[in-house]
């Protein structure tokens, strides 16, 4: 099955509104890099990769966005619209960002710094690295 986690952020607000906060303690490993994507066009896939050893932790901070993971054998596509809601993708799983809102802001949190060597951008060289 699957090796990968929704999970759920806490909430901090008061009348002046809410608040969720990414620390050491609200994911499964230490932050080397944020980005975030918006203004994606809603039939715009994003991602297309897997990468060899950076994880991530995708949350859709505005709108709503589904997730394609695809581990060589099974494909599941988990839909995030709420901003106190994370995923957990590590990184030996394809995956594919679609279907976004037009409001739709997807950030990404990664514990590694951006290295184009770790990315695999095809999918059958994907599959012969975790020999599936």
């Amino acid at each position: 099955m699957f090796d990968f986690r929704k999970a759920k952020l806490e909430i901090h607000g008061d009348e002046r509104g809410s608040l969720v906060v990414l620390d050491p303690f609200s994911l499964p490993f230490r932050i080397a890099r944020v980005f975030y994507m918006f203004e994606t066009g809603a039939c715009v896939r994003r991602g297309c990769h897997a990468h060899k050893s950076c994880n991530e932790f995708l949350v859709c901070t505005s709108g709503s966005c589904k997730i394609l993971l695809d581990d060589g054998h099974q494909k599941e596509v988990i839909l995030l619209d709420r901003p106190d809601e994370g995923l957990y993708v590590p990184c030996n799983l394809w995956r594919e960002m679609f279907d976004f809102s037009s409001d739709a802001v997807l950030m990404a949190v990664a514990d590694q710094p951006y290295d184009e060597n770790d990315y695999i951008r095809n999918y059958q060289e994907f599959r012969e690295y975790y020999r599936i």
